[in-house]
Parts: C-alpha cells; structure tokens; sequence
C-alpha cells in the first residue's frame, strides 16, 4: 500500500508540473512582442532587360565611281561636313562636257523648228506629216541631251545626303574604277543602336519604349533613346531578336561601330511593395504577417494575421506583390521567428521603404523607441 501511494503522489506531482508548464507557456505566448514593421505602399516599377548593342550611323554609305576615269578635283577633306548635292569629286570630263553641249544645242533647234512649224500649222500652212516628223526630232534630241547629261553627271560625285565624310582614298590625278571606294559617308545627327534580346522577353518588347545606353569609351555617360523597330522573326540558334533603338546625337560624340551596354525599361507600372525581409517562404507559397487592430482597443497593441501573397519581380531588398496585399498595410520585417498568427504585438520601429531614403540599419531602427521608452518612464514617475 505504501508503494501504490507513493506511485499515486509521483503521478500527481507530474500532472502538476506539466499543468505548469503548458500554463507558463500560454502565459508567454499572450506575452505582447516588440516587432519592427512596414507599411505596404505603391511604387513605380518597370523590368530592365539589358543587352549589349553596336552603334550605327542613321544613314550611312560608301562613295563609288561608276566609271573608270582620272581625278582631276578633289573638293572635301577628311572629316569634312557636307550637304545633299555638294560635289565631292570630279573626273576627267572634257569630252562628255563637249558632247553635252552640242546634244543641248541640237534639241535647242529642234524646239524651235518644231514651235516655229506649230504657228504655221494652225494656218494650214504645214502639213501634219510635217509637224509629226519634227517632234519626233525634236524628242530624239532632247533625249540624246538627257542621255549625255547623265554621263556627265557620273563624272562629278556627290554627296547623296547630308553627313560627315570619312578618310579619302584617292588622290588627284588617280586612276578610279567602278566601284572603288572614295571615302564613306555618314549621318550621325541620329544613330541607329541595333540589340539583342532574348525572345522571352518578347511580351514585354514594343516601339517606343525608353532605353538607356552606356560605353565605357565615352566615360560610362548615358544616353537616352527609344525602340526605332523590331526584327520580324526569333533567331533560330540563339533564341534571341534583333531591335532597334534611335539615339540623339547633337554633339556628335557617338560614333559608327561602338560597342554598347544597353538597358530596356519595359513593363512600366503602378504595384505594391513591400521588404524582402517580410517574406515567409513556405514551399512554393510565400506569406506574411500583416497587423490587425486588437479587439481589446489598446492603442500600442495589434494582433498578427498570417496572410499568403503572390509576388513578381525583386528589386534590390524590396519584392512586388501581386495579390494579397492592400496599399497602407503594415508588415513584420523584424521578429517573425517571435510570432505567430494571432499573437499580439507592438510596434517598437517603422521601416520605410521610400527610395529616396537611406535603407535603415537594425540599430539606427531600434534607436527610434529609445524616446518613446524615456517618455513612458518619465510618465510613469510623474503618476500620469
């Protein structure tokens, strides 16, 4: 019997204590915990493809003979500005100027017989055979004139548009030969910047969009420019397409054949964001906890509500958040292994997430209670 008591007192003592423990342990679960929180607010976000791109002028194109002849004028010099139309080089032309004049000439009489035979034959005076024969002599000539003029013109080389000449290649008294090249011209009052990105950012990819455009040879400066066109089919080998930007260039410093960083802003949207240190990945779901008044009114106490969020994109320590959250809801970021859902708590610091601001270190958060500590403490002695 002594034995059968003292198993009983034995049992008795271990519900006892476990009694206690489980009673301490709901004690210190309703314990309120001092959390660091963030409010969930609307940012402008966009994705940034980034590519690498060579530059281009606007237009561009090397200046050719047509015909074998020698120079005998050269009328720019190397890196030379010019206009449409402005005679760059001229050939040896003395034949083709002289048999240009007397195809001018003969058409010349040609017009006037016929206008002269014309008054005749409204008084009936020439015959329609007459007035036929010498228009069609006249049309033969004018012909033969424009025929001639477009030889000479082959001999006088002009610049095709505006632009900059490049190096010259050929030197007076030069021996030239269709399609030797001169010298290059080009138009870098724009710049074509041709790009490629990868296809699944297709979607994404549409004329117009702004793009940013850097060279480490021009001292990392940005360029700013737009989506000129798109490339009508994907690469079969890289999975990649061809795009097009246009860049200003009022002083000149970009040049044909640099090569460039590029940055794509697409995507540009209003979204929700919040820390990254807020996420409580679980599998492939990610929730939060978000702060909920306290029923029992206290002003400096909230209770903690486990919500699942679906996220996009990240961006340097801050995640957007698709659904689930709502614009001004506060977030823990600070005290997560703490809590749990419905646990209450209280806000010791607020992070802010305003990107003009300096992120805030755990410390210089932590410092922001130390005021509001004194001033209770100051209350409390005074009776208030």
């Amino acid at each position: 019997m002594p034995l059968f008591f003292a198993a009983r007192l034995f049992i008795s003592g271990i519900l006892i204590f476990t009694a206690s423990a489980f009673a301490q342990k709901s004690d210190r679960s309703e314990q309120t915990i001092g959390v660091i929180v963030q409010s969930a607010t609307v940012r402008d976000l966009q994705n940034n493809i980034e590519a690498l791109g060579n530059l281009r002028a606007y237009e561009s194109t090397l200046i050719t003979a047509k015909t074998t002849k020698t120079v005998t004028h050269i009328r720019f010099d190397d890196g030379q500005r010019v206009n449409k139309g402005e005679v760059l080089v001229e050939m040896t032309n003395a034949e083709e100027s002289a048999l240009m004049d007397e195809a001018r000439l003969t058409a010349e009489e040609a017009k006037k017989q016929l206008e002269r035979t014309q008054s005749l034959a409204k008084t009936g005076a020439a015959s329609p055979a007459m007035l036929d024969e010498l228009k069609r002599n006249y049309d033969t000539s004018n012909a033969r004139f424009l025929a001639m003029q477009a030889r000479y013109k082959d001999l006088l080389i002009t610049a095709p548009f505006n632009g900059v000449v490049g190096l010259r290649d050929i030197s007076i008294g030069g021996l030239v030969t269709p399609g030797q090249t001169i010298t290059t011209l080009n138009d870098d009052g724009k710049m074509k910047l041709d790009f490629t990105v990868p296809a699944v950012y297709l979607l994404s990819l549409r004329i117009g969009l702004p793009i940013e455009a850097q060279s480490r040879d021009l001292g990392d400066k940005i360029f700013k420019g737009k989506i000129f066109s798109i490339d009508n089919q994907v690469d079969e080998a890289t999975r990649s397409i061809k795009v097009r930007a246009i860049l200003d260039n009022p002083t000149r410093e970009l040049q044909q054949g640099l090569l460039m960083t590029v940055v794509v802003h697409a995507d540009i949207r209003k979204a929700i964001v919040v820390s990254e240190a807020s996420l409580i990945p679980m599998g492939s779901n990610n929730f939060v906890f978000v702060l909920q008044p306290n029923k029992d009114n206290k002003a400096d106490s909230w209770l903690v509500e486990k919500r699942q969020v679906y996220i996009g994109q990240r961006y340097k320590g801050l995640v957007e958040i698709e659904k689930g959250l709502q614009a001004g809801e506060k977030v823990v970021t600070h005290g997560i292994q703490k809590i749990h859902a419905g646990q209450p708590v209280k806000i010791i610091a607020e992070q802010s997430n305003d990107p003009a601001k300096k992120t805030e270190t755990l410390p210089e958060l932590l410092q922001q209670q130390k005021p509001q500590q004194k001033e209770l403490q100051q209350n409390k002695q005074e009776g208030k």
